[in-house]
């Protein structure tokens, strides 16, 4: 009791005497996390203290006039002590700003972890209300923690089901030690409402974020029924309504097993970086798409709703294929005497006029790098049925994970992550090399698209007179996600290499070590007319002839995309 009673006083302290002041509290001394009835363990007690003070003071982030839109939820909308991913779970507000034009508003996340509809207004509300102004908006989508007890000693958080606004319990809240009423569901998204409206603001609101939890009957994701009780106190109260349930609801229900799965993290609440992603941008989406005419204002100061894309001169019954990967598949392509990427010179290999070439390949980058920039997210929005695309990574891919180009991944192929702290302070989730590839894989079969994964190039390197392979390593790894995929597999590493070896090769280097060493010399400069300035990189030949290779293994393989090469 001693425990709670402190989190209560740094609550009322935070209340009376700001953000500022709250700072400088210990914190050391609070209760030990908590598994609640959803069998969720949530740092509600920690978060109360700590996240009071890492959360914007209401209305702090106000520009001159300019309204504020005030996030009302619990960790589904922010998540964990400070909100910035160090366990692993994202909140969907962080991600929530970048569709919003920050000229025109400011978006602030107030939510916190463990919070119901109840235990927000009663504790954090009265700051939000006070900050409030005319012109502002405030998103309310908060439910998942509205079970329960209604007077525990630790949580009492508990709504009655349901919209009754005359429903009530009266009885003793042990954790506030007084006398306490408990309303329904529906009650409180009123109160929200009225008060909102009462400070010249914009209320709306916006159903729960899905759970990791299927229908056994339909296979579908289970909607909640919060989803009903708000549309029916939007539709009596004339609030603007999203139902942000259903919007995330059929992405999941859309996606493959494994990649529903990996949208939660830790259970089946709570969403990686990518499950926040994807409700961030439903919640936007519903905003932006709505026809109720009290949005437009709203709309107007609103940006990259629409999702990004390639521009692709398609034309019925041609389809398109994209090749994506670091510097070795699109280069600087410019100078007859400069680096190419392979891709650059796929139009001497294919007939044009049977298929659209898109070279979404980025110099530098990593699977981790690729998809984390958007680059994926972007050949993911364009992919239509009869699509094709190359997925070929790993020149940049086993580099240092934290540093300032995030493009590190796990070596292997297994079906893990970790949590790491970057450089500069912010937290990522990195997985395994493996792990993207399959991710890539399965986005492009999502969509009606063939995925053709292709090994990496090979280096100007000739250990024994013979060119490096790397088959202990990337090879082995790519045989690997073949093995768990049936992904069609392209061997251009060895397809090239058996070419340059072929073309240089010696049997056997001089047993003197200085004669061996220039003998690997010459070597690397008779096949250096297939590079260029160093041992990754490809001249414009080079770049052919792993056009060529490709075009080989394609013939090889049987792959349905070699009807679409020149005869």
């Amino acid at each position: 009791m001693k425990r709670h009673l402190l989190t209560l006083s740094f609550i009322a302290c935070y209340l009376s005497f700001g953000p500022q002041q709250a700072q400088a509290q210990d914190f050391d001394n609070l209760p030990d996390p908590i598994e609640d009835v959803n069998k969720v363990v949530d740092n509600t007690p920690d978060s109360i203290a700590k996240a009071l003070s890492a959360r914007p003071a209401p209305g702090s982030t106000r520009v001159g006039t300019k309204p504020v839109m005030f996030l009302v939820g619990n960790s589904t909308m922010r998540n964990g002590t400070l909100g910035n991913g160090n366990n692993g779970q994202w909140g969907w507000g962080y991600y929530f700003p970048k569709y919003f034009n920050a000229q025109k508003i400011s978006v602030e996340n107030q939510a916190l972890g463990g919070m119901s509809t109840r235990t927000f207004y009663t504790d954090l509300w009265p700051a939000v209300r006070q900050a409030l102004k005319p012109g502002d908006w405030v998103i309310v989508s908060i439910g998942h923690n509205d079970n329960g007890e209604f007077f525990d000693q630790r949580r009492a958080r508990a709504v009655i089901p349901g919209v009754d606004p005359d429903t009530m319990y009266v009885g003793f809240n042990q954790r506030t030690q007084r006398q306490d009423t408990v309303y329904s569901y529906g009650h409180y998204l009123r109160l929200y409402i009225n008060d909102v409206r009462a400070r010249g603001a914009n209320p709306i609101l916006m159903s729960l974020t899905p759970r990791d939890a299927y229908d056994e009957k339909t296979g579908l994701i289970i909607r909640k029924p919060q989803t009903e009780w708000a549309a029916y106190v939007a539709a009596v109260e004339g609030v603007p309504f999203v139902d942000l349930n259903e919007l995330s609801g059929q992405k999941l229900d859309s996606y493959s097993p494994w990649k529903e799965n990996y949208h939660f993290m830790g259970d089946h609440i709570h969403t990686s970086k990518f499950g926040a992603e994807m409700n961030a941008r439903s919640a936007a989406e519903g905003l932006y798409y709505s026809q109720n005419p009290a949005l437009k204002p709203l709309q107007q100061m609103m940006q990259n709703v629409v999702a990004d894309q390639w521009q692709v001169d398609r034309k019925p019954g041609k389809p398109v294929l994209f090749f994506t990967g670091d510097s070795t598949v699109k280069n600087a392509d410019k100078e007859d005497d400069g680096m190419w990427g392979w891709a650059s010179q796929a139009q001497t290999v294919f007939d044009e006029s049977k298929i659209t070439l898109c070279n979404a390949a980025r110099a530098g980058r990593s699977t981790r790098s690729f998809i984390r920039e958007g680059l994926w997210e972007k050949v993911y929005n364009s992919l239509q049925p009869g699509d094709y695309v190359t997925i070929q990574f790993g020149h940049n891919d086993i580099c240092p994970i934290t540093d300032q180009k995030a493009r590190g991944v796990i070596p292997g192929t297994q079906d893990t992550l970790h949590v790491y702290k970057m450089d500069d302070g912010s937290y990522q989730t990195v997985y395994s090399f493996g792990w993207y590839l399959r991710k890539m894989i399965d986005d492009v079969r999502e969509k009606g698209a063939t995925p053709i994964l292709v090994s990496l190039t090979p280096r100007n390197e000739w250990p024994g007179g013979r060119i490096e392979r790397r088959d202990a390593s990337y090879g082995k790894w790519y045989r690997e996600v073949v093995e768990q995929t049936g992904v069609a597999f392209i061997d251009m590493h060895n397809i090239s290499a058996d070419f340059l070896d072929k073309k240089f090769a010696v049997k056997r280097l001089p047993d003197d070590k200085q004669k061996a060493k220039e003998k690997v010399a010459a070597l690397k400069e008779k096949a250096g007319v297939y590079f260029k300035k160093d041992h990754t990189h490809a001249s414009k030949l080079g770049a052919q002839m792993n056009a060529q290779s490709f075009a080989k293994g394609l013939r090889q393989s049987g792959s349905e995309l070699a009807k679409y090469l020149k005869k």
